[in-house]
């Protein structure tokens, strides 16, 4: 079946953002048309994520999860719980600003791209294929995974 796709709604900005970094294709759609959204929800085969009850009246919803706190921690608590994701398997493998998936990028190719400790110090480096940002794997993908231990259990 694959990895679940999502789409959040205008409410949800942060937890689009931390399940992007999980590694799930995460749509924000910060339009107020709800039209829109449920049409991409269903053509693209995601999950919408909501706190909007009035979005869970439209006919023809299709798959979705109502996010019932308004707290990062428990939303994305509730997430992995309900939908049985791993929050580990695809860790960093998408850029956490445009959805866009991360690919491999030589050492030579990020000089005068990165700060120069950076550079001296790492050896593997990716690039976002959307927004051409460079990424490494620093202490702060080791934070953000203890973080993720700490929130899921």
């Amino acid at each position: 079946m694959g990895r679940a796709k999502f789409i959040a709604d205008t409410m949800l900005g942060r937890l689009a953002k931390w399940l992007r970094i999980l590694g799930y294709d995460t749509i924000y759609f910060s339009g107020t048309d709800d039209g829109l959204l449920l049409q991409m929800a269903r053509e693209g085969g995601r999950i919408l994520l909501t706190r909007d009850t009035r979005l869970l009246q439209h006919k023809g919803l299709g798959r979705y999860l109502f996010i019932q706190s308004d707290h990062l921690k428990e939303q994305l608590r509730q997430v992995v719980a309900e939908l049985k994701l791993d929050p580990e398997e695809g860790l960093g493998s998408r850029c956490p600003r445009c959805n866009a998936e991360l690919g491999e990028i030589e050492k030579g190719e990020v000089e005068g791209r990165v700060p120069e400790f950076v550079f001296k110090q790492q050896e593997d480096f990716f690039h976002c294929h959307g927004c051409g940002r460079i990424y490494w794997p620093g202490s702060h993908l080791q934070k953000m995974m203890e973080r993720v231990r700490e929130i899921c259990g």
